[in-house]
């Protein structure tokens, strides 16, 4: 994970949407056993997945498996708070009230002594930086966590945090989780580059599938039962269903017919083949979407100069406008 020692799995599982949401125990614990079996060893969290339930589940199933607990890496990430519309002062945000007080609950939910990573959620212009810094190694310090990161920040952001780090002689963030897939690039790809070559952060990226635009199911409108048909979720579908975005999609799934694969398998290749990716997060709710995303790996090597100038061709126009 970039300058850490700490080693993740090129592909990764979270639940976020998915889990309480759509799936309940039972299938959950049949995902993470089939990830954890396939050689998948990082779970993806966060206070505010479900308002705290996702952790819950998640907690059951890891207390249920009984898997050597040195054998997987568990991360929560906190900003949002676990309560909602109904959330106080202090119960979000970056505050040192609230980082401690989310990881305390976010163990309690995980049933978990400590968090493997713990993220940032987002920035907070409202609290210093320095705050942020010397929490995050007050929590390391207790044992409570072992590395820490961000989500969504900018590139200056980690930056500065790095160089407060490096003031206060403490340990800066070392990971950050920002979504990329073949159509979200800015920050991996020219934001982060500083970052990449003076931090060494490592990245644990979401949305590899553009919330399933990539798989192109959605081509000819939302089926019922996908994230995108969910209750709340309308922000996320007025965003990504925009016809220019499916016209990409559709011709991208010509370049994935080619190779004889599916355009989600392709676009989980083509994301891990970014050398500063260090692990792309799945979010699949059935047993075959899972099966079918952990063949990236076998389509990785698939993906030569040739067929990347293929996909840059299809997106070129499209990338020039965002």
């Amino acid at each position: 994970m970039g300058k850490s020692g700490l080693q993740l799995s090129v592909l990764s599982y979270g639940s976020w949407v998915t889990f309480h949401k759509q799936i309940g125990d039972g299938p959950a614990e049949e995902l993470m056993s089939m990830a954890y079996d396939a050689g998948i060893n990082f779970f993806d969290n966060a206070e505010v997945y479900a308002l705290g339930e996702s952790e819950r589940l998640m907690g059951r199933v890891l207390k249920k498996k009984g898997w050597d607990r040195t054998s997987y890496v568990v991360s929560s990430k906190a900003f949002f708070g676990s309560r909602g519309k109904e959330n106080k002062p202090n119960q979000s945000g970056l505050s040192r009230k609230h980082l401690t007080e989310a990881c305390h609950e976010a163990l309690q939910r995980l049933q978990l002594d400590y968090l493997d990573l713990y993220f940032c959620h987002r920035p907070d212009p409202a609290v210093p930086i320095e705050e942020v810094v010397l929490t995050m190694n007050t929590l390391i310090q207790q044992g409570k966590i072992l590395y820490w990161g961000t989500s969504e920040w900018s590139g200056a952001e980690i930056l500065e945090a790095d160089r407060i780090a490096k003031e206060y002689r403490l340990i800066g963030p070392s990971v950050e989780q920002p979504q990329y897939n073949l159509l979200e690039r800015h920050k991996v790809e020219t934001d982060f580059l500083e970052a990449f070559k003076t931090v060494g952060i490592g990245t644990t990226i979401w949305s590899p599938l553009a919330s399933g635009l990539l798989t192109g199911k959605y081509n000819n409108g939302i089926p019922e039962g996908t994230r995108l048909s969910l209750e709340g979720f309308d922000w996320l579908k007025d965003g990504l269903i925009v016809e220019e975005k499916l016209a990409k999609v559709r011709q991208l799934g010509e370049i994935a017919a080619s190779l004889d694969t599916s355009l989600a398998t392709l676009s989980i290749a083509w994301c891990i083949k970014n050398p500063n990716v260090t692990t792309a997060i799945l979010g699949a709710t059935k047993r075959e979407q899972l099966e079918e995303n952990l063949k990236a790996l076998d389509v990785l090597p698939k993906l030569t100069e040739e067929v990347m100038e293929r996909i840059e061709k299809v997106l070129s126009s499209f990338l020039r406008q965002v």
